[in-house]
């Protein structure tokens, strides 16, 4: 069965949004938008809302549950990293195994706190959101007279989750990056039409051929421009290897694994889900304990990025990676979500942060900007559903 032009319309709303924004701030800013330092800056600066959003994403599957802490523990991660590898002089493998062990800890924690003794997750996360802030200022202050401490002297770390790959100089094609993204290209075209004659073969709902071949050119061509910025502006940063590994591994779990399958289900109907097997509290725990792990891996490219740790780290992080989602298309009631149209809503959201900065806009706008996108998001959500029924 083959979808109508107003159904592929729909699919892909946010994407066509998505442009025109950037078409938007593109002609704002003079071109700006368009520059290859720019699209770098896109992902080193955003990188932490695509990251947890996955995260986020697992969360608000399960009935439209948040995380409210993961801002505040990146804060106080980073202060425990920064802390071992710069003052105390600890192996920077160490520290990161050590700090990837207090979050699967604070995971364990908060996941049976939810799910087996039924605390609201918002409740839950909301005393972690003001404790973790609290501590990681605390430790920030008694170690340093500036409450921020460096890690600029910890190569190690710092080559692992920040700088580039295969780097060249600024303005010289990078030709290994532009290698990468013909691969990249080919792999998505080739995966668009297996998708369709899988769908196809099963009796699914699917798009024409001339919409999937459409699709394709316009990935690819996508795919092609963003590698050939990246290779002019020095080469593939090292955070969107990280950023691409946790995108393919969340997409893999969530549309190819029964797990993921348990996640959707249990957003879509708790009870129906426990009465047919599933065991909905360990759906739960998993989802905190996998928000914990994911916010540890955010700290480690946050830490890099700055290549210090202060009090203000991870401030409204949460927000962002809740607004991600929600304007990806991931339902606010739960069950509802892809792993695609959450990058989506975080690319979105990472070009409207990085198109008002260029163009120099107050930081308070900036928010009421992000709440007005967020608003518009879930308001189309729920008039979908209506038109829907």
């Amino acid at each position: 069965m083959k979808k109508s032009f107003s159904e592929v319309l729909k699919d892909n709303t946010m994407i066509i949004v998505l442009v025109l924004v950037y078409l938007f701030f593109t002609w704002r800013t003079g071109g700006s938008m368009f520059q290859p330092m720019n699209f770098n800056a896109l992902i080193t600066q955003n990188a932490y809302v695509f990251i947890l959003a996955c995260g986020m994403l697992m969360c608000m599957l399960t009935g439209g549950n948040i995380d409210l802490s993961c801002g505040s523990f990146v804060c106080f991660l980073g202060a425990i990293g920064a802390l071992l590898m710069a003052l105390k002089g600890l192996n920077s493998w160490v520290a990161i195994i050590l700090m990837l062990l207090v979050g699967i800890v604070y995971g364990c924690v908060l996941g049976y706190l939810v799910a087996y003794m039924n605390i609201p997750p918002w409740i839950a996360t909301l005393a972690g959101y003001l404790a973790f802030r609290g501590i990681g200022t605390d430790i920030l202050s008694n170690s340093s007279s500036t409450g921020s401490i460096s890690v600029a002297a910890v190569p190690g770390f710092l080559n692992v989750f920040s700088g580039k790959l295969f780097s060249t100089k600024l303005g010289t094609l990078n030709m290994v990056c532009m290698g990468v993204g013909i691969v990249a290209a080919v792999i998505v075209v080739l995966l668009n039409i297996v998708s369709r004659a899988t769908k196809l073969k099963k009796g699914y709902e699917t798009d024409s051929m001339l919409a999937v071949f459409c699709k394709s050119v316009l990935e690819a061509a996508v795919i092609m421009l963003f590698t050939y910025k990246l290779a002019m502006a020095g080469g593939i940063p090292t955070v969107l290897v990280w950023v691409v590994a946790v995108v393919l591994f969340y997409s893999f779990i969530t549309e190819k694994t029964t797990i993921g399958r348990h996640f959707y289900v249990v957003g879509g109907n708790r009870e129906a889900a426990r009465l047919s097997g599933v065991n909905t509290r360990r759906i739960m725990f998993l989802a905190y304990l996998n928000m914990a792990i994911v916010t540890v891996i955010t700290t480690y490219v946050v830490l890099a990025r700055f290549q210090a740790a202060n009090s203000t780290a991870g401030t409204n992080y949460e927000m962002d990676a809740i607004s991600a989602c929600v304007v990806g298309g991931v339902s606010a009631y739960g069950g509802a979500g892809s792993v695609f149209g959450m990058v989506v809503g975080a690319t979105l959201i990472g070009v409207i942060n990085l198109g008002m900065s260029l163009m120099n806009i107050d930081a308070n706008y900036q928010k009421v900007v992000k709440g007005v996108v967020l608003l518009g998001a879930v308001a189309f959500d729920i008039l979908s559903k209506k038109n829907a029924k």
